[in-house]
């Protein structure tokens, strides 16, 4: 069976748009591959500087994968610092990467476009991100298809690695690219933190049905038609609920029901999905022994990966 790897980057509370666009599509690859998640909490150092924040954070994500549906019997969950043969891998594969390839880097390109002065770890970021990746053997990666530039970036220097140290040492990992939704935030746009418009997705009803509320809408009276296509309530709706989308539609078109009532169906609608996976988040959040022992459970096993990989890498390069 081929080996799917994706990484989490634990730098805020999960909201809808993770869910939505991240964790409900990568959790339905487990039938087809061997699955490995791991939490990117070395990438997360370039911009949180909070210590107790980050680890809250880590474990936020754990348990909220857990809570919906992850099972660690089957996948491996783990944190990204606990298996530290992904900065060897790092080192050896800097070794052949051009700084011109790392200024081409997004995160790196973007900050510079903001005025900002990045630090090493944005600019290195990509070296970072192919080490987790070719450490562990890995045979597909499920990506937007705003991130092939990492990929191919990834794909590059495996290959310049293995024609240089010898074919096969490193496994080169194809691109699956994901038809994982664009979800849009309470504003229109992209749901994201940086933003300031995500839904949250573990927190009480009361405080969920209040960003719901909020949510853009046009100015219709209650009479009027709407149009549904191009609303943020239909656009949520049309991912939660998209048996029942149709019906929404309808009535928007049909008049007499208004933005306020399409909210309520959409608040019911996300309260039917994530209720009882909260209830299940804050039972496994509560219970932190046991989830940092889920943890490094995973993280044993995937130290074994790692070892055979970071062997066979030191053999190629004369480090044995």
């Amino acid at each position: 069976m081929k080996t799917s790897l994706t990484g989490i980057k634990p730098t805020h509370l999960p909201h809808l748009g993770n869910y939505l666009g991240a964790i409900r599509p990568a959790l339905s690859l487990v039938d087809q591959y061997r699955t490995l998640y791991f939490i990117a909490d070395y990438h997360a150092v370039t911009t949180v500087r909070d210590a107790n924040a980050l680890r809250g954070y880590i474990r936020d994500v754990a348990a909220t994968w857990l809570a919906c549906g992850l099972d660690p019997e089957r996948t491996l969950l783990y944190r990204q610092s606990d298996v530290p043969e992904v900065f060897e891998l790092t080192w050896v594969l800097s070794c052949l990467l051009a700084t011109g390839q790392l200024e081409r880097g997004h995160a790196y390109k973007d900050a510079l476009a903001r005025g900002e002065s990045p630090n090493a770890g944005i600019f290195n970021y990509p070296a970072l991100m192919a080490a987790d990746i070719l450490l562990y053997d890995t045979d597909v990666v499920p990506i937007g298809k705003d991130q092939k530039q990492h990929l191919e970036l990834t794909r590059d220097i495996a290959m310049r690695l293995n024609h240089v140290y010898g074919e096969g040492t490193l496994v080169v990992p194809e691109a699956l690219i994901s038809d994982a939704p664009l979800v849009p935030g309470t504003d229109g746009e992209k749901m994201s933190k940086s933003k300031g418009n995500g839904i949250p997705l573990f927190e009480s009803p009361r405080k969920l049905r209040k960003v719901i509320m909020g949510i853009k809408t046009t100015s219709e009276s209650l009479e009027d038609p709407k149009t549904a296509e191009g609303s943020t309530v239909y656009a949520l709706y049309s991912l939660v609920a998209p048996d029942r989308a149709p019906e929404m539609k309808q009535k928007l078109a049909a008049g007499g029901y208004g933005w306020g009532h399409a909210k309520e169906d959409l608040f019911q609608a996300i309260e039917a999905e994530v209720g009882p996976k909260r209830e299940e988040y804050l039972s496994i959040r509560a219970d932190e022994e046991q989830l940092d022992a889920i943890l490094h459970s995973g993280a044993d096993k995937a130290r074994q990966i790692a070892h055979a990989t970071i062997q066979r890498v030191r053999g190629a390069v004369g480090i044995d």
